[in-house]
């Protein structure tokens, strides 16, 4: 859920917060900007104590914003990998 405040309407600081400043979703940037594996499993294992759902929620915003691609690697089962995107890389 986005907070939006009227002092903050028009802000690319508060708008770059809104979309990256919940918790864990640095953390995730951090893996995958170092080169980390951007296997959803790797990432369970680097950032102990982050629940499966919450990383899943996180994977998916910052998809959704365009800073990361799901590049699936593998059919059957359905496997992928995050990768930041160009917009990403720039963040």
């Amino acid at each position: 859920m986005d907070r939006v405040y009227e002092t903050q309407e028009g802000c690319p600081v508060a708008a770059t917060l809104a979309i990256i400043g919940d918790r864990w979703t640095i953390l995730v940037l951090r893996d995958l900007v170092l080169g980390r594996s951007g296997k959803f499993g790797d990432l369970m294992e680097s950032l102990q104590g982050i629940s499966t759902n919450l990383l899943a929620d996180r994977l998916k915003r910052l998809e959704q914003y365009g800073i990361i691609d799901k590049v699936f690697y593998s059919d059957h089962p359905p496997r992928a990998e995050y990768r930041l995107t160009a917009k990403g890389a720039e963040l």
